[in-house]
């Protein structure tokens, strides 16, 4: 269903992505490969296919990566402009921050580190239909005593804003993508740190405005950890997750240009292999994604893991649930499991052997 016409999409991308390091030392999150292509390309696709074309980014960290890449959006075929963040304003205070960017009478609001499959022509018509000054997906989850949640009425309406507890009242969490009436973003004070959560909806909500809910269980991930980011990319590789940006065609396995595999080396459950990599005699890759020019030696392993641009991995190595940062080389036979992390450049001796602290 299109969203469009009178409709723009704000996306938040200045958080500095610190649950990712040492990936993001070198690229804001939002701009990481993942499927083979920074994750905003994805992000993107949704975005036209949904038929919003005028696209404002909120940056801070690094904040000249992401117009370095996309430039004025022509290349996706959106419009783009781009907000500095000058210092940290929180959710709240980001959205605030680009309300001179927002043409339209309403604007979208993503997150940009959701993965999501809703549906946001049914999300803005949800909004459109019931008259709200502010719409939220509102995603049903197994266990929602991880999140806050977020109870509605039986007309849709949001009743609460309720912090994490063992014991929710409901199944639905705060999904990280809302629709907002250009004079509800006006209405956040502007200049300062301000938080959707705990100040800008109860706010709303006190003052008698409109807060509805779009309860939705479909495809939905926050892709900040890495243990995320390597299975959303997984996802996205085997159709799971929703694309049009993937730059190959869906299967087990994405291989970027000049990706070299082994005759008997396997490569599966959505792992990608970005431009250069390459994978050694009798090596086996899953669900993992290796930066451009990374290489695996013989017969090593690496499982959910994450290898940046040109990092190594010696023959006969074991990877589980790691990430290496660019330039970093892991050494023959060793063994890094449960969360491990090597910092970018750095060198793992032989016959090592890690366990979920840094390197």
């Amino acid at each position: 269903m299109s969203a469009a016409p009178g409709v723009d999409a704000v996306v938040l991308v200045g958080g500095k992505g610190t649950r990712l390091r040492p990936l993001t030392l070198s690229a804001p999150k939002p701009m990481l490969p993942t499927a083979g292509v920074p994750y905003l390309s994805h992000l993107f696709s949704r975005i036209r296919a949904a038929g919003i074309t005028h696209v404002v980014l909120g940056t801070s960290y690094r904040a000249e990566v992401f117009e370095e890449y996309f430039g004025d959006g022509s290349a996706v075929g959106l419009e783009l402009e781009y907000v500095v963040e000058e210092t940290p304003l929180d959710t709240g205070g980001a959205i605030r921050n680009v309300f001179d960017r927002v043409r339209a009478e309403n604007a979208v609001i993503f997150n940009g580190d959701i993965l999501s499959g809703a549906d946001l022509g049914a999300l803005v018509g949800t909004h459109r239909s019931t008259g709200a000054d502010v719409t939220l997906h509102l995603q049903r989850v197994d266990d929602p005593s991880r999140f806050g949640s977020v109870p509605t009425d039986s007309s849709g309406r949001v009743t609460a804003f309720l912090e994490k507890t063992p014991n929710p009242p409901t199944d639905q969490i705060n999904a990280g993508c809302y629709v907002f009436k250009r004079s509800a973003i006006e209405s956040i004070p502007a200049g300062r740190r301000v938080s959707v959560e705990r100040e800008t909806f109860p706010g709303l909500l006190e003052a008698g405005a409109h807060v509805h809910g779009f309860v939705d269980a479909s495809y939905w991930l926050d892709v900040g950890t890495p243990e995320a980011f390597v299975r959303g990319s997984a996802d996205l590789v085997r159709g799971v997750a929703p694309t049009s940006a993937l730059p190959g065609p869906v299967g087990e396995a994405l291989l970027l240009e000049g990706a070299k595999v082994a005759d008997d080396a396997s490569v599966t459950d959505g792992s990608t292999l970005g431009a250069g990599a390459e994978v050694g005699a009798g090596a086996r890759i899953s669900g993992s994604v290796l930066f451009d020019g990374a290489v695996v030696g013989e017969g090593a392993v690496v499982e959910r893991s994450v290898l940046g641009k040109g990092a190594r991995v010696g023959a006969g190595t074991v990877l589980r649930g790691v990430v290496l940062g660019d330039g970093a080389v892991v050494g023959s036979g060793c063994e890094l499991l449960d969360g491990a992390r090597v910092w970018p450049e750095m060198t793992i001796a032989d016959g090592a052997v890690r366990f979920s602290s840094d390197a």
